[in-house]
């Protein structure tokens, strides 16, 4: 069993697997940059995420490997294979009895980039068909997770130390329609396993999924132990420009969405998100948006120029001009930096969670009830407490607390928290596949390269036994080797060529394509589609 270490070095490095998002143009110019910066470091390359999802034919792609969004539990093979100088792409999807599944299974081995928090897609896709959305074509449709499978996976956290969850997914709002849940339904079941003091946050939901649930949502955002905090895009405020985005929801639900919620849920942070420049946007329908922001204030509001992504209908409708896009972005950006939502809370005494450290490492992070960010003194006896503070300054994204000299520290978690690095969700049915238990995964102190767009994560990971797929192909390549040897005896000479096998339902069907500069190996399992398993021959036999 081969050892394995995670670096947070990148040239240290033997592979690079880089994650990426195809929502913007410049995150994948910079996944494609990080690709090639890779290959003039003659690193081994595993590629992940939306944008080799939904393009993996694309010219800067070929020849690396590719692990597929749903695919991501089958990673340590690709990466295995990749060192081996291989091929290999994994894009098929999950399915139970030809339903598609969420994705990978809930309670695999991991590694917390924060011991404290645990990050939980509760589904993968959605229902909509936005006209700029690229994520659609990697994500597909809507599928959700099991209620019991979610709980259990943070009753796990919960016991591994973990003080605050995020449920995420592309539309939280919509999870539970393809099985007959709902979001409440899920969110009642969390919260009675939540520790005293720990805290669960809500992720991004669209207004028209949200909109039968109101009045179940202000309850459970009223609970003490989920934060007052919800994400609803509204990406333009004009009705024309949203039938062109074929948002399915007009101006008025989303005001009718945040009006309910300020009013039953006192202090919620609503955040939002603005497309400034679609294609047909005209004065007019920027200047409803600009309205929009005026009134409502977003304490959190998330601006994005729009740009066409290669594939979807908006890209291929009359495009409002780069100046006036860019134009039209900084002003709505000066008129979101021009007011300061937290300046009324100076004063105020408020309990906080602290969960990391900024930026700058001169403060610990916490969050307030309300999602809101507040900056305390780097006392390590805080981190992972609930502590109390007096706020006495505030910034445009954040407020300061000094905390209070006779208050209580509360901990939160029901257990201590598992070490950076440490891997978290090792059951009984993996130390078994292992033969042994996993080693904790080590780290090297070096300056962690942070990442926006394209997520860089470099391992080296643990070996799991081969699985029927992999030595079906060693064997084809075997009988394949002796077949050369055949032509060899017969004719004088071994051709080269690369052997395809073709698995459909009526069988196997073996033919010749011209051989390839690089190995490819594209596996057969149960859960994907009928795909092809290739070998490379040659004089030596089997590369």
């Amino acid at each position: 069993m081969q050892q394995s270490i995670l670096l947070e070095n990148a040239s240290d490095a033997d592979l690079w697997l880089l994650n990426s998002c195809t929502v913007k143009n410049p995150a994948e110019d910079h996944f494609r940059n990080s690709i090639k910066k890779a290959q003039e470091e003659n690193k081994k390359i595993v590629l992940a995420g939306c944008v080799p999802q939904a393009q993996p034919r694309q010219d800067y792609l070929k020849g690396l490997s590719i692990i597929g969004v749903q695919q991501i539990d089958r990673v340590v093979e690709v990466v295995e294979e990749t060192i081996k100088g291989h091929s290999v792409r994994l894009l098929g999807q999950k399915k139970d009895n030809g339903k598609r599944l969420g994705g990978a299974r809930l309670d695999l081995p991991k590694i917390r980039k924060n011991p404290l928090i645990e990050i939980i897609s509760i589904n993968t896709g959605c229902l909509n068909a936005c006209t700029y959305c690229k994520t659609k074509h990697a994500r597909g449709n809507l599928a959700s997770y099991p209620i019991d499978e979610l709980v259990d996976r943070a009753k796990q956290s919960f016991q591994e130390g973990v003080c605050e969850i995020w449920l995420t997914s592309e539309d939280t709002g919509a999870y539970g329609r393809d099985i007959g849940s709902s979001l409440p339904a899920l969110l009642w079941k969390l919260v009675e396993v939540i520790p005293e003091g720990a805290m669960l946050r809500l992720g991004m939901t669209n207004p028209p999924y949200i909109l039968e649930h109101l009045e179940e949502m202000a309850k459970i955002l009223h609970h003490p132990r989920v934060y007052a905090f919800l994400h609803i895009p509204v990406q333009s405020a004009s009705d024309t420009v949203l039938m062109e985005m074929k948002r399915e929801y007009c101006v008025a639900d989303f005001k009718r969405v945040v009006d309910f919620l300020k009013d039953k849920v006192p202090g919620i942070t609503i955040a939002t998100d603005i497309i400034c420049g679609f294609p047909g946007e005209t004065d007019q329908d920027f200047q409803e948006t600009v309205k929009l922001v005026e009134e409502y204030k977003f304490p959190s509001l998330f601006i994005n120029q729009f740009y066409p992504r290669p594939g979807t209908p908006a890209a291929k409708m009359e495009q409002v001009p780069a100046q006036v896009k860019k134009q039209r972005t900084k002003e709505l950006s000066r008129i979101f930096h021009s007011y300061n939502p937290y300046d009324h809370k100076i004063g105020q005494r408020q309990q906080v969670l602290v969960t990391e450290e900024s930026f700058d490492s001169k403060f610990y992070v916490a969050h307030n009830r309300f999602y809101e960010q507040v900056l305390v003194p780097k006392n390590p006896t805080f981190m992972g407490k609930m502590v109390e503070v007096d706020i006495y300054e505030s910034g445009k994204h954040f407020m300061k607390g000094q905390p209070v000299s006779d208050a209580k520290v509360y901990t939160p978690s029901i257990s201590k928290p598992l070490a950076r690095g440490e891997v978290s969700g090792l059951t009984e049915e993996f130390r078994n596949r292992l033969g042994n238990h996993l080693n904790s995964v080590s780290h090297t102190s070096a300056a962690t390269q942070r990442d926006s767009a394209s997520s860089r994560m470099v391992l080296r990971l643990q070996r799991l036994h081969r699985d029927f797929a992999l030595k079906m192909s060693v064997g084809l390549a075997l009988f394949a080797l002796l077949l050369a040897l055949l032509v060899k005896m017969c004719y004088g000479k071994v051709y080269m060529e690369t052997c395809v096998w073709n698995f459909s339902p009526f069988g196997m069907h073996r033919k010749s394509l011209p051989i390839k500069q690089s190995w490819q190996y594209f596996e057969k399992s149960e859960e994907s589609p009928p795909s092809l398993i290739t070998h490379k021959l040659s004089k030596t036999g089997f590369v």
